[in-house]
């Protein structure tokens, strides 16, 4: 295994940005924004290793997309979701002081399948500005299932959805799009998209993981609906992920010492 170097607490692994209008002015007509850069590659490698030291704990395998927001205190992960710059980058995009919501691995297996074209906003409903910043920490590409963006989508609102078909509990929309564009990204750049933003991911017929990592932020006045109540309710005052450092990175039953 991998030795993974402590981080230094006191320092900001996301280079500090002041977007252009134009950036944010696309970002709101678009649904969607690149930002080259953000990380460096020394912290986007380090971060990588992270990552794959959790999947080898929780095992990886061919899953068209691995997710937990479990993450150790004091590594690079911890000092990327806690991020000032990266939250500034938040507010900047949704126009007002923003909250992180949740945070994430989005690993695809070696042979891992597409991921059916959904709105984040049909999981959990928000009633305003959320984005979802998802960074590269190996190079994206359509051969190893970049994520994929239908320009403008977002504009449409929350949309019907159905089970993605696949096994699982993950949903779609319900059409097929067809004018959606591959985000082809280099290791430590980032894409930005709302949640309302449809997008998805291809198969990733490459011999690695692909490793991606999604920081979520709100705007501070949002609420999400409660679906077992059928009541909003503050995000801010009522989050509803974890978003703080585990001691130990939890290992799924009859899986012991990552094999």
């Amino acid at each position: 295994m991998e030795t993974i170097k402590t981080a230094a607490v006191n320092t900001d692994p996301v280079q500090p940005f002041t977007l252009a209008p134009g950036e944010v002015k696309f970002f709101r007509d678009y649904g969607f924004l690149v930002i080259p850069g953000l990380i460096n590659e020394e912290t986007a490698v380090a971060m990588h290793g992270e990552i794959m030291d959790i999947m080898r704990q929780i095992g990886l395998g061919m899953d068209k997309l691995k997710q937990t927001g479990e993450y150790l205190a004091n590594q690079y992960l911890d000092r990327h979701v806690s991020s000032q710059n990266l939250r500034n980058i938040a507010v900047q995009l949704l126009g007002g002081e923003a909250t992180r919501y949740a945070q994430f691995t989005a690993v695809k297996g070696v042979g891992g399948g597409r991921f059916h074209f959904h709105q984040d906003n049909q999981y959990i409903h928000f009633d305003g500005p959320a984005v979802n910043i998802w960074m590269a920490l190996t190079p994206m590409s359509p051969e190893n299932g970049c994520l994929q963006m239908v320009p403008r989508s977002h504009l449409n609102g929350t949309l019907e959805f159905i089970n993605s078909g696949d096994g699982d509990t993950h949903r779609k929309v319900d059409f097929e799009p067809e004018d959606f564009l591959p985000i082809r990204l280099r290791l430590g750049d980032c894409v930005a998209f709302t949640r309302l933003t449809v997008h998805g991911s291809g198969a990733n017929t490459l011999a690695e993981p692909r490793v991606g990592y999604a920081v979520q932020f709100h705007r501070d006045d949002v609420n999400w609906f409660n679906d077992e109540t059928k009541e909003w309710k503050s995000l801010k005052r009522f989050p509803t992920w974890h978003t703080t450092p585990v001691a130990k990175i939890t290992i799924p039953k009859g899986k012991i010492d990552g094999h």
